[in-house]
């Protein structure tokens, strides 16, 4: 648990059902390969009492206090790198059967990330899905980050979530038959301590079938997502790998509990089942053929969870000659992007500059690891106000090897360079380009953040204004939503359109969704 979901988690039945979800700070995930046999687990019900309808409902609410917490982070480069991941998880899972077509189209999943500096991943109500930075910031290869993501999508995949509501449901008459027995003891037979031993014995029981139904969750997540992620192509030493690096972790955070008092069961456990499922598996790639970039990604996470001013300085150490030459090569490029990068927080752009270049030499001939040293040149020049670098910076040729798509990081660093130009052609192609981005990603509240920045720019301002108001709505801050179509509609009362003239279509865009969003928040209120 950590601040970044604990501030929304009020009661103590949410807070521990989501701690029961949660990666333990010390422990991580398995599922079965074809060759091994299946684990037999009780059966834990199916979760009928609550329709995903009601569990997306209830994730809505939830993520709506993330999505305005200061931990939440939205950094393209990072989630384009997450993205990578999760998206061919969840085309095995749908392959698989274990993401069925009611819950792909009515659950969310999206992944949100908090700067958070533990080791975590949780699972929401509705297919909501956090990750902590400190988690990215220690994995070394794609597949051991690949085996957390693959272990929480099981979770909601199985419908732990609702399963778990049902059981204390169950529990709910028998703990309440305890308390009531217990009072009656007390009354009648002037015992008291009998009385207080049946109702603590009560809640004691319950608490421990909970723990075990905790547990028993935790291993089918386990085995479910080993076979979502190796279905997905990632190499199940990803599994085993995650789970020595938690242990690791856990040994500075365990309590020294009984296993029967924990929500988990032991890492060491989870290892020997990881170890038993690989079976004959192929042995992973030797390190020296590994990629570098889950390396330097996670350089760049450890600069944004730890952003302080004496924590970037130390980056500079760290790619001194005496301390580069004790590392391998991958290492060496994770240590001059970090740096670079932190240099880049601290507004010393000659030395940024100066780490790039040494970046790029390190780096040529490899597509994946030349891409984000390009976008970390083009975020260095975008700083300076330079968006004619920056553009020069993701158009120009790779550096010795075919070159990588851009992804949403380089387009989106590319469309705000243009946008900065202010000049007519530049902005006509981001307004387009961004146009037709959200259009097919309606859901990305950045997208549409970029897009007002563009009609503004253009002098769109009912459509700018209208662009703003959906990404505020996309963060379910229903409030500020209706607080900028409002503010469009007094645009277009007073025929303040801006240069481009009026856009009556716009304006009729914007007091339909005035519309939509009043009755949410009215809807939002009846709920409170």
């Amino acid at each position: 648990m950590n601040l970044f979901f604990q501030r929304w988690c009020r009661s103590g039945s949410l807070l521990a059902l989501v701690g029961a979800l949660a990666w333990p700070q010390g422990a991580p995930l398995a599922q079965q390969s074809k060759s091994v046999p299946v684990q037999v687990l009780p059966d834990l019900g199916d979760g009928a009492q609550m329709s995903p309808a009601a569990e997306r409902r209830l994730g809505d609410s939830i993520v709506r206090s993330l999505y305005r917490d200061p931990d939440y982070v939205d950094d393209p480069v990072v989630m384009d790198y997450l993205q990578s991941l999760w998206q061919p998880l969840l085309a095995a899972g749908r392959l698989r059967g274990d993401l069925t077509a009611q819950l792909d189209e009515t659950y969310a999943w999206e992944l949100l990330l908090g700067r958070d500096r533990s080791v975590n991943a949780f699972a929401l109500p509705g297919g909501y899905f956090g990750v902590h930075l400190g988690l990215v910031a220690i994995v070394s290869t794609r597949d051991e980050l690949a085996s957390v993501l693959g272990h929480e999508l099981s979770h909601v995949t199985q419908r732990h979530i609702a399963r778990n509501m049902a059981q204390q449901s169950a529990q709910a008459p028998w703990v309440m038959g305890a308390m009531i027995l217990g009072v009656l003891a007390a009354s009648k037979g002037g015992d008291g301590q009998a009385g207080s031993a049946l109702i603590t014995g009560g809640q004691a029981a319950a608490i421990q079938s909970q723990l075990n139904y905790s547990r028993d969750m935790e291993r089918e997540a386990d085995r479910v997502g080993f076979g979502v992620m190796t279905q997905a192509g990632f190499a199940p030493q990803g599994f085993v790998g995650m789970f020595e690096k938690l242990q690791q972790s856990n040994r500075l955070n365990d309590s020294g509990g009984f296993p029967y008092l924990r929500s988990h069961p032991l890492t060491s456990e989870r290892i020997s089942d990881m170890q038993n499922r690989m079976g004959a598996w192929p042995a992973a790639a030797p390190e020296a053929l590994a990629p570098w970039e889950p390396l330097m990604i996670a350089a760049r996470a450890r600069v944004l969870s730890n952003s302080g001013v004496d924590a970037l300085r130390l980056w500079a150490a760290d790619v001194q000659p005496s301390a580069l030459v004790a590392k391998t090569a991958g290492q060496q490029a994770a240590a001059l992007y970090g740096a670079a990068f932190a240099a880049l927080k601290l507004r010393d752009y000659a030395q940024a500059q100066t780490l790039c270049v040494l970046l790029e030499q390190q780096v040529r001939g490899r597509a994946a690891e030349a891409r984000l040293a390009r976008l970390l040149l083009a975020e260095l020049a975008m700083a300076q106000g330079n968006a004619a670098g920056a553009m020069a910076a993701l158009q120009a040729p790779a550096w010795g090897t075919e070159r990588a798509p851009l992804g949403r990081a380089g387009l989106f660093l590319l469309l705000q360079a243009q946008t900065l130009s202010a000049q007519g052609p530049a902005l006509d192609q981001a307004s387009s380009t961004l146009r037709d981005w959200v259009a097919v990603h309606p859901r990305d509240s950045l997208g549409w953040r970029l897009l007002g920045a563009t009609l503004e720019a253009q002098g769109r301002d009912v459509a700018a204004v209208r662009a703003q108001a959906q990404a505020d709505l996309l963060r379910y801050d229903l409030s500020a939503a209706l607080a900028r179509l409002r503010a469009a509609q007094d645009l277009v009362r007073l025929g303040r359109w801006g240069r481009m003239g009026p856009d009556y279509l716009e304006a009729a865009i914007v007091d339909t969704r005035a519309r939509e969003v009043t009755q949410l928040l009215r809807e939002q209120a009846l709920q409170r």
